[in-house]
């Protein structure tokens, strides 16, 4: 979806397509972007649910030191080989290109900024689309680690999670000069902590009280609507509700007896999921690939929409496709890089 989104902001082939599919093409600007609340609120229950291990162990600076690096490397290396295809991509583009979203021609500051995902804190142009939200998983993961590594106490713990998201749902979330720190995203990722606490914590009684957190929250975004409705704080509630419904759900199991398209998307899940960071990093520099060569190529001005359609669909296959090669020889292997 987030592919598909940046697909319909970007560029020539999305104004183009915009022409044969307005109404799709509109939905996807406006709305496509909201798939990021389900990041979020997924990200915050699987990072407690890593995190969790330390809740009876004795805080150790050293131990909370090592898992903020080790997350940094577990993003870090695709990351980079990402950033890298882009700048090249970039690069040909601007040769026939003229749009904004191409950007100026990257710096050194620019890109070791990058490397320490602070591009956004000073002020710099992304080099990426994705890269901004790599960033704010870092940060918020380091956050939460903090947390959850220094109190003992996870009422108070709670109390901190739930104080800081209802902050960031009805304030800072609603603040551009935030948007480049965990605050403008902990309302959606304390949601899926929350979540997490409810239905899988050991303490029965930290999961009433997670429950009661996740509750009250909801009726505080319900009451918050009487000054303004704010969809993505809803969707990012509901995906929260669902995780504390079917969060620990296994999968089905896949045998003879099972539907050959059941078989089929469940493979296709599993094929799909792992590659998805990838996928999320590479494909910027795809459509800046698709749209370099609908102009170089002169198609450009037929105004063809159907053409510009099919070049989004090129873009999610190659995209696809790169995702895998991407994973297979760069994230597996960078995943050896722990302290």
């Amino acid at each position: 979806m987030i592919i598909l989104h940046h697909l319909s902001s970007y560029g020539q082939i999305a104004e183009d397509a915009r022409s044969v599919l307005p109404g799709l093409m509109t939905w996807l600007f406006e709305y496509g972007r909201y798939a990021v609340q389900i990041f979020l609120v997924m990200a915050g229950y699987l990072a407690t649910q890593s995190l969790t291990r330390f809740a009876n162990a004795k805080f150790s600076g050293q131990n909370l030191l090592r898992v903020i690096i080790n997350r940094y490397l577990r993003l870090f290396a695709p990351y980079i080989a990402a950033l890298i295809f882009t700048i090249f991509c970039a690069w040909l583009a601007r040769f026939w290109v003229i749009d904004e979203f191409v950007g100026e021609t990257e710096t050194l500051a620019q890109f070791v900024a990058h490397l320490f995902f602070l591009q956004g804190i000073l002020g710099l142009d992304s080099i990426s689309a994705g890269a901004w939200y790599v960033a704010i998983d870092w940060q918020l993961y380091s956050v939460l680690a903090i947390v959850l590594i220094s109190f003992s106490s996870y009422q108070v713990l709670i109390w901190l999670i739930s104080i800081a998201a209802v902050s960031s749902l009805l304030y800072f979330n609603r603040s551009a000069q935030y948007e480049a720190y965990f605050i403008y995203f902990i309302g959606s990722y304390g949601l899926g902590v929350l979540a997490y606490l409810a239905k899988n914590f050991a303490d029965k009684k930290i999961q009433v009280f997670a429950k009661f957190a996740l509750i009250a929250i909801g009726v505080i975004i319900a009451i918050s609507t009487f000054h303004q409705v704010w969809l993505r704080n809803f969707l990012a509630w509901f995906i929260a509700l669902l995780l504390l419904v079917w969060g620990n759900q296994s999968y089905p199991r896949v045998d003879s007896a099972t539907a050959v398209w059941k078989r089929k998307t469940l493979r296709a899940i599993a094929w799909a999921s792992p590659r998805s960071y990838c996928a999320f990093l590479i494909h910027f520099a795809f459509i800046l690939l698709a749209n370099t060569l609908y102009i170089a190529s002169g198609v450009h001005s037929h105004e063809s929409g159907l053409i510009a359609i099919g070049l989004m669909l090129g873009v999610v296959a190659c995209s696809t496709i790169a995702a895998n090669y991407l994973y297979r020889w760069v994230e597996i292997p960078a995943a050896k890089l722990k302290i």
